[in-house]
């Protein structure tokens, strides 16, 4: 028997599709380290550094030796409960610290989540456009990514009806991101109320995913389900971190917040994954937690500006159309426009968006992640969450391609 025949891998694996985002990113650094003078819109990261006394903070961290060893599985008691003080001041309603565990970022939040709650054969509604690691994170649980699509004429918010549509017998959660990434919707409180009820109503549970919580604009302000219908917070698992409110993506701090019961399995789950989270990290965690907001204001009125730019340059290009995002840090635009036509100077068809992304990136040197990544044919995402100056050039070379 030849190597190939026996070295087989897992089914699981095989069904899964890489993250498409990070697909970008590292085409995109690729080209880069050729020498190639490449624009990145793909992967979502603030530019800033880490605030100053977050940085500190770990600095005094790694030169305490009580810091260089293992902590608790679930994080740091005080960490904890930090967390469940900001969670009151931010969201608006109290949670006990023994419902919190810390992961290594919040996409290990939403993956173990899911490994605790998923059986084979059960279904999880994802509204869509959504973040490309949502179905493929149900699926390693051996469940059903539901795709329920809201259209743009609908600001990319679901309704109960569609939701409905999509229930099953198998429906064990749904999947609430708002702020959203791709699109930049936030969900209005109606919304996020009428989602909580029809769950309660139907044994739902709910994973809230609040990671652009404080990123919201035009005066738009983030409902928080767990607030909104108190009565819901039994069947709800919050899911959040650091990294995208305080610029420490590459800290790798998260957490979820849930029932007293599900964080116990979380945690002997993560016993066997990971155990602890660095304990660096968690204390600039700490930091970052129990400090005020102020750094956050700053970045937030340098993205609003950002978001206000690309905005406009996204819609002066032709056949294109960018809605206006009103969180997050993202211009989700439609190109159908483009597709089956010659653009560039090779008269370069595109038939799809992930074509489209794909000549973007070798003729006129950006990146941006197409649609379908975020079950959304048709459209680009743009991270505006890069330097200024580059992301005028950058849409600035789209344009030029397209009117080429």
């Amino acid at each position: 028997m030849t190597a190939q025949a026996w070295q087989t891998l897992s089914n699981r694996i095989q069904q899964v599709a890489p993250s498409a985002t990070l697909a970008v990113d590292t085409k995109a650094k690729t080209m880069k380290a050729e020498g190639i003078d490449i624009i990145g819109f793909g992967a979502g990261e603030p530019n800033f550094p880490t605030p100053g006394y977050i940085v500190d903070a770990a600095v005094a961290a790694c030169q305490d030796p009580k810091n260089h060893r293992y902590t608790p599985t679930a994080g740091l008691p005080e960490l904890r409960a930090a967390i469940a003080r900001k969670t009151e001041r931010d969201s608006g309603y109290a949670v006990d610290p023994a419902q919190v565990v810390v992961t290594n970022g919040g996409k290990q939040a939403v993956y173990e989540t899911l490994q605790v709650l998923i059986d084979p054969g059960d279904e999880v509604i994802v509204p869509a456009p959504y973040w490309t690691s949502y179905p493929e994170m149900v699926k390693l649980a051996g469940g059903k990514p539901i795709s329920v699509l809201a259209s743009v004429d609908q600001g990319f918010i679901p309704t109960v009806a569609q939701l409905d549509a999509a229930r099953s017998e198998r429906t064990k959660a749904i999947i609430v991101n708002s702020p959203s990434n791709p699109c930049g919707s936030v969900w209005d409180a109606k919304t996020i109320r009428d989602i909580a009820h029809w769950a309660i109503e139907h044994h739902i549970w709910i994973l809230s995913d609040e990671i652009y919580e404080h990123l919201t604009y035009d005066n738009t302000v983030t409902s928080y389900i767990g607030a909104e219908v108190p009565e819901c917070r039994e069947q709800l698992i919050v899911l959040n971190g650091v990294a995208k409110t305080f610029a420490m993506t590459g800290w790798r701090v998260g957490w979820l917040i849930a029932p007293r019961f599900f964080a116990q399995a979380v945690s002997k789950l993560q016993g066997h994954l990971s155990s602890n989270v660095s304990d660096v990290s968690q204390r600039a965690a700490l930091a970052a937690v129990s400090g005020d907001l102020s750094a956050v204001a700053h970045m937030r009125s340098a993205f609003d500006i950002r978001r206000q730019h690309i905005e406009a340059m996204l819609n002066e290009i032709p056949d294109v159309f960018c809605p206006n995002p009103t969180g997050a840090f993202y211009a989700f635009c439609n190109v159908t426009g483009l597709l089956n036509k010659p653009h560039g100077q090779h008269s370069s068809v595109a038939y799809t968006s992930a074509e489209l992304a794909a000549l973007l990136l070798e003729e006129a040197h950006i990146a941006a992640v197409p649609g379908e990544a975020f079950g959304a044919e048709g459209y680009l995402r743009f991270s505006y969450a890069l330097d200024d100056k580059d992301l005028i050039e950058g849409i600035r070379r789209f344009k030029a391609w397209v009117e080429a």
